[in-house]
């Protein structure tokens, strides 16, 4: 395992998956902006967005990329590139939406399909801030999470509830964990959406405070 210098920084890979329109993408834009993306605005992922920052986490420089992957079929194909050299998984379900929560185990199926090395995952029920609509009881999503083997938390991108601590918490055991550690010389600091090249997308840059 390479050993970090001041001249390295670590690179953090992070996928948020999950079924369309359970807020992914209004989750990054309240992490990345603490901005809302009301619903009803456009704003659906097509293929896949990757948000990317400059961090300092316990004293380390983290170079930040978490990919907001569609949850539509016909982009499924593509899923396997996604997936490829992630520390971290975070699975966003609509606490409002009984379906999404229970098509969590179709995703797991896929995380073991694509995913063979040690990953950091987090169960994330959005929208919580519609407690009067919710169809999936915390302790539910708890248990099932212990049952996968990972953690839960629960979101909302519209209050902003949440989501600094589900995606920094998830950050800091990355760094705390050797073993999924990638290290390189540091780049020029910025932040920004990007859409891969290999998908034929332009890029969308906004900026961000660590």
């Amino acid at each position: 395992m390479p050993v970090q210098t001041h001249s390295q920084e670590l690179h953090v890979k992070i996928i948020v998956i999950g079924n369309s329109s359970v807020g992914k993408s209004s989750l990054l834009m309240r992490w990345s902006e603490n901005h809302w993306l009301p619903e009803g605005e456009p704003g659906a992922t097509i293929g896949v967005e990757v948000l990317r920052q400059k961090l300092d986490v316990k004293g380390e420089n983290v170079n930040l990329a978490i990919w907001d992957t569609a949850g539509e079929e016909n982009f499924r194909t593509m899923q396997s590139a996604h997936y490829r050299g992630a520390q971290g998984i975070v699975l966003v379900y609509d606490s409002t939406n009984r379906h999404s929560f229970e098509e969590l185990t179709r995703w797991f199926d896929e995380i073991r399909t694509y995913v063979s090395g040690p990953v950091d995952k987090v169960i994330v029920g959005n929208k919580v801030d519609k407690d009067y609509q919710r169809q999936v009881p915390t302790a539910e999503a708890a248990a099932f999470a212990r049952k996968m083997g990972c953690r839960s938390a629960e979101t909302s991108a519209k209050t902003a509830l949440g989501v600094r601590n589900a995606f920094r918490e998830m950050v800091e055991r990355i760094v705390d964990n050797p073993e999924l550690h990638v290290f390189s010389k540091p780049s020029t600091p910025q932040a920004s959406f990007t859409r891969p090249s290999f998908l034929g997308y332009r890029s969308a840059f906004s900026t961000q405070p660590s």
